[in-house]
This record gives C-alpha cells, structure tokens and sequence, in this order.
C-alpha cells in the first residue's frame, strides 16, 4: 500500500504575508482602481460632484499636443538616461576591478551619490548650472557656449539629463562591479589565454556573463527614468522652460495637485501604468531571451 506524506497548513505563514498584502492593497490597488474610477469621471475641483464623461478625459489627452510632446519626452528621456548611467558605471565599473591599491575608498568615493535624493540633486544642479554662480555655466562659458537651462529648452533638457544620470551612476557602479567580482578567476585566466586583446576578451567574455545584471539594472534604471526623476525636473525646472521637460509623471502632479484637474491627471496616470507594463513586457518578452543565466 502506497503511503502519501501529509503536510499540516498552519495559517503562521498567511499571518506573516498578511501585513505585507494589506500594505500592497491599500497603497497599490486601491489608489489603482480609485485612478480608473476617476478617469472616467469629470471631477469638480471643490470635490462637491462629478459626472461620469466615459472615455471624454483619454479623448482631449490624445488631442492635446502638450501632453503628446510630454510623453516623447518621457520616452526620449528615459532612454538617454538609462543608457547613459548604464554605461559610465560600467565603465567606471571595470576600472575599480583592475585597480589594485587604494580600491576601497576608490569605491566609497563613486557610492556617495547614491546618498543624495532626487531633490537634492536637483538643487545641486541648479547651483551648478546657474548662468550667474554655477561653475559648469562659467566652463561652458569659456568655450564659447552661453548656456542657461532657465530660457533655453534644450540647454534645460541637457542639464536634468546630466544631473539624473549622475544620481542613478553610483546604484549601478555597485551592482556591476559586484558581477565583475563574481567572476571566477579560472574563467579570467582562461579568457586571457584565448584572448589576447583585452578589448575584445570583455565583449566575448566578461560582457555576456554580465548580462543578468545588467538585464536587471536595465528594468532598474528605467522604472529610475520614469518616475524618479520627478524630484530632479521639479526642484530644476518645474517643467520648463515652456514644458519642455515636463514628463509624464511631473504633467499628473502638475494637472492633479496644481490645476485640480481629477479626471485628466487620473486618465494620464492610466495611460503611464499601461505605458509603463508594456515596456515591462517588451523587456521581459524579447529582451532576456538574450540573457543566459
């Protein structure tokens, strides 16, 4: 006769799960469905009544030529960014794991950033970019280039790019050279016995052994673009100079929070969820096939 093995369900591990689950459903779902609720709603500003308007608040989105530049913006941005920081921290990444003596503070020195909120960094920014007391200004100056992110949209546009690819280096520094690290020195003195050239053994070799971590800071530093870089574009440029470099998180504080606008700030925040788990989507549809755990 066959004897089964019987497992005791004991409700501890519901009673641990369950903090963490209510925590998820009231600050995640239930904002959620509060935003789609609203989307289809025409809210007064003094929330004294509302009339269901169906898909009349997506409708003057998709025709506001506002909107439509803040979300090529958006997109634009984040692939700058995320492309940016990945690179330099790989960069700098590789260097710390070739250097021998004074590696430690080496490393402290490049994870100080990570430190330094969002906000912060923007008025960091500012104070360095200011065309009057801002030291990058009087370089750029010095080459001929008057730069003033305040008037100028696309000197604003570089500077928020610069200020948010500094802020996000440090997080990934860490992350790539602990892959760097991981690997096992046989494998490096294989590498370097096939493969003479030390530009062409990181590609073949060292890279693709990267690709899980760097697979990983690719969703990292995106979700970092979209919705992080609020405190940066607010303390820098509140969205200016003409909405330039308004994202698509900043227009929902700006119309929600500002212009009392419920019902469009609500359809914009569905339009970034959705935006948002598409490419979420794509990443993980298409883009980790090419990575090999």
């Amino acid at each position: 006769m066959e004897r089964r093995q019987q497992f005791l369900h004991t409700p501890l591990p519901y009673l641990l799960l369950a903090p963490q689950l209510v925590i998820i459903a009231v600050f995640f779902f239930y904002p959620a469905a509060e935003a789609i609720y609203l989307s289809f709603m025409l809210e007064d500003p003094w929330g004294t009544s509302s009339t269901f308007v169906w898909f009349e608040n997506y409708q003057m989105l998709f025709e506001s030529t506002e909107y439509l530049e803040s979300v090529a913006f958006t997109i634009l941005f984040s692939l700058v960014v995320s492309f940016l920081s990945l690179a330099f921290a790989l960069l700098l990444a590789v260097k710390a794991d070739s250097i021998i003596r004074g590696q430690s503070a080496y490393k402290v020195t490049l994870t100080w950033v990570y430190a330094v909120a969002p906000a912060v960094a923007g008025i960091i920014g500012g104070f360095m970019f200011n065309p009057h007391i801002g030291v990058v200004s009087e370089m750029f100056a010095t080459l001929g280039w008057q730069f003033s992110f305040q008037t100028d949209p696309l000197d604003a546009v570089f500077a928020i790019t610069l200020v948010s690819v500094w802020k996000q280096i440090s997080v990934n520094f860490v992350y790539f050279l602990a892959g760097l690290q991981s690997i096992s020195h046989s494998v490096k003195e294989a590498a370097m016995l096939d493969c003479v050239s030390d530009r062409r053994r990181f590609w073949t070799i060292t890279f693709p052994l990267l690709a899980p971590t760097g697979f990983f800071l690719l969703v990292i530093n995106l979700t970092y673009a979209f919705f992080e870089t609020f405190g940066v574009i607010d303390t820098m440029t509140s969205g200016g100079p003409g909405g330039s470099t308004t994202s698509m998180v900043y227009k929902v504080f700006r119309d929600g929070f500002v212009g009392a606008d419920l019902g469009g700030s609500s359809a914009q925040s569905v339009i970034l969820l959705l935006l948002v788990l598409l490419l979420t989507f794509v990443q993980f549809r298409f883009v980790e096939k090419r990575v090999h755990y």
